[in-house]
C-alpha cells in the first residue's frame, strides 16, 4: 500500500474541532506519508537490507525540511482551501497558480493508470492465493485494465461519498495488517523457532551500506515519491495549541517512527527473502508473497494474504475514483476563469465535471495502451509504471518549495509556526528541496531499455505541456465573446 492509499484511511477532522494534540498530528502525518508498499519497494529497488540507510538519508535530508515547509505554508495561509495552487497565487501570480493546479492534477493520470493493474493483481491473489497472475498474457491484462478503468470512470460520475466510506474501512484494514505483519514476522523466529525456515540476518555491517552508483541515484526518485504528500496535513497546523513548538516536534517524532517501521519492515522481509538479492517478483507482488509466507509460518495457509488482497483490491478501486474526482475538482474550482474554458466547468446532475473526465479518459487510455508495445510481462509492466510514477508524481512537490521560496520574500505574512526566521536560510532550504526533487526526477527517467526511457522522458513533458492548451482555448472564447 502506498502513502496515498494510507492517507485515505485517516479520520477527517471537522471544522468544529478547535485544537488538535501533538499525538493526533503525528499519527495523521504518519498515516498520510507511510504505507507497507514503501517498505516493499525500497527492498526491491535498493537491494534488500541496504534500503535501511537509504530511508534514513531521504528522511533526514529531504522529508524533514519538506514537512516543516508545509507546516509553515499551512500556517501562513490558513484561509486558503485550495492548497498548493492558492499558496502559489498568494506568493507569485494567478497564472503560476493555474500551472501548479494543473501539475497537481495531471501527474495523477499515470498514477490512475497504474491502479487497474494493481487491482487485477490483488483480485488474483484474493481468488487463487498464488502468483499465477505474473504469467497472464499482458495484452489481455491491459484490455481488462481498460475495462476496469471504464467502469471506474462511469462510477466516479455518480459521486464519491460511498467510495470514501469503503476506502476508509479497507485502508484501515490494510494498515492494521501491515503493522501485524511486521510484528508477527519479526517475532516468528522466537515463537515458532525451528518449525519454520527463515534467513539469518547479515552480521557484516558493510552488507547494509548501499552501492552509491549511477543506478542507485537513478532509482532515488522511488524514495522521493514514497515520502511525498505531507501537504495534506497543512490545514491542521493552526489547530494545534502551540504550533510553533508542537508541529516540528510532531514531524521529528513521526520521522523517527517511520524510520523504525521501515527498518523493522525491512528486517522482517529479510527473514523471508534473500537479504541482498530480492526475488524478481518483489516489484509487483512482494507484499503478497510476504503475507503468504507469514501465513505458512503460523500454520494459517493463505488466510493473511487473502484478507490483505481483498482490502487492497477495494482500496485500489476506491483510490482510482478519488484520484479522478479530487485533483480535477481542485484544478477547476481553484483556477481563474482566465485559464479554464467555460465548457470545462460544466457539471452533470451529480456535480461531476464531464469534460474533465473525458480528458482523463483519453490520457489514461493512451497510458494503458502504449506500454503494451514494448513491455511483455505483468512484472515488468508493474515495475515500469512504478518508475514512471516516481518521475511524474514528485513534480507537484516542486510547487510547494517554490511557494516557500516566495513566502520568504514577503514581509506582510506572519504565520504562527515558522521553520526558520532567517529569510536567506529559508530560501536556501526551499531551493535545496526543489533541486533534489527536480534532479532525481530527471535522473529517474534513465533506463537501460530505450523504449522505457523514451516513455519516462516524454510522458511528464507532454502532460505538463498540455497545460498550455486550456488557457489558449479560454482566451479564444473570451475574445469571441
Amino acid at each position: 500500500m502506498d502513502r496515498t492509499e494510507a492517507s485515505i484511511s485517516k479520520v477527517p477532522v471537522t471544522k468544529e474541532t478547535t485544537t488538535m494534540s501533538l499525538r493526533t498530528i503525528t499519527l495523521m502525518a504518519f498515516m498520510t506519508v507511510w504505507g507497507f508498499g514503501n517498505v516493499v519497494n525500497g527492498y526491491a529497488f535498493f537491494n534488500g537490507v541496504k534500503s535501511i540507510i537509504s530511508w534514513v538519508i531521504v528522511f533526514v535530508l529531504y522529508f524533514i525540511p519538506y514537512s516543516l515547509i508545509v507546516g509553515e505554508l499551512g500556517s501562513a495561509f490558513k484561509e486558503s482551501g485550495a492548497g498548493v495552487s492558492s499558496w502559489i497565487e498568494k506568493t507569485f501570480t494567478k497564472k503560476l497558480a493555474y500551472y501548479a493546479g494543473w501539475t497537481y492534477w495531471v501527474v495523477h493520470l499515470p498514477y490512475i493508470s497504474q491502479k487497474p493493474m494493481n487491482t487485477i493483481i490483488a483480485l488474483s491473489w484474493a481468488v487463487f492465493g498464488d502468483k499465477r497472475v505474473k504469467d497472464f498474457n499482458i495484452y489481455y491484462v491491459q484490455i481488462t485494465c481498460i475495462l476496469i478503468f471504464a467502469i471506474v470512470l462511469f462510477l466516479s460520475s455518480y459521486g464519491v461519498k460511498m467510495v470514501k466510506f469503503l476506502s476508509s474501512i479497507a485502508g484501515a484494514c490494510s494498515v492494521v495488517l501491515c503493522f501485524l505483519f511486521i510484528l508477527m514476522a519479526v517475532a516468528a523466529p522466537f515463537i515458532r523457532g525451528t518449525a519454520i525456515q527463515y534467513n539469518n540476518l547479515p552480521t557484516d555491517l558493510s552488507t547494509y551500506v548501499p552501492n552509491f552508483d549511477f543506478k542507485y541515484f537513478a532509482d532515488f526518485s522511488i524514495l522521493i515519491f514514497a515520502v511525498g504528500g505531507c501537504e495534506k496535513i497543512s490545514p491542521y497546523v493552526n489547530k494545534m495549541k502551540k504550533p510553533g513548538r508542537e508541529f516540528p516536534i510532531s514531524i521529528i517524532v513521526m520521522t523517527i517512527m517511520v524510520i523504525a517501521v521501515a527498518s523493522l519492515g525491512t528486517i522482517a522481509l529479510a527473514l523471508m527473502f534473500d537479504p541482498t538479492v530480492p526475488p524478481e517478483e518483489m516489484y509487483s507482488m512482494g507484499a503478497y508473497l510476504a503475507f503468504q509466507k507469514l501465513g505458512v509460518w503460523y500454520g494459517l495457509g493463505d488466510l493473511f494474504v487473502k484478507i490483505y488482497a481483498i482490502s487492497i483490491a477495494i482500496t485500489q478501486f476506491a483510490v482510482m475514483i478519488l484520484s479522478i474526482d479530487a485533483p480535477l475538482r481542485m484544478l477547476i474550482e481553484s483556477a481563474d476563469d482566465e485559464f479554464i474554458p467555460a465548457k470545462f466547468k460544466r457539471q452533470n446532475k451529480h456535480g461531476s465535471y464531464i469534460y474533465g473526465m473525458r480528458m482523463i479518459a483519453v490520457v489514461v487510455f493512451i497510458l494503458l495502451v502504449i506500454p503494451m508495445i514494448g513491455i511483455g510481462s505483468v512484472n515488468e509492466m508493474v515495475k515500469f509504471m512504478l518508475k514512471l510514477n516516481s518521475v511524474c508524481m514528485p513534480l507537484r512537490y516542486v510547487w510547494v518549495f517554490l511557494a516557500y521560496f516566495g513566502v520568504k520574500r514577503l514581509t506582510n505574512v506572519h504565520p504562527e509556526y515558522v521553520m526558520t526566521k532567517n529569510k536567506w536560510l529559508g530560501k536556501a532550504i526551499g531551493i535545496w528541496c526543489m533541486a533534489v526533487t527536480t534532479v532525481f526526477c530527471v535522473w529517474g527517467m534513465y533506463s537501460k531499455d530505450v523504449f522505457r526511457m523514451v516513455l519516462n522522458f516524454l510522458t511528464p513533458f507532454i502532460l505538463l505541456g498540455l497545460g498550455a492548451i486550456l488557457p489558449m482555448i479560454a482566451k479564444k472564447q473570451k475574445h469571441v465573446k
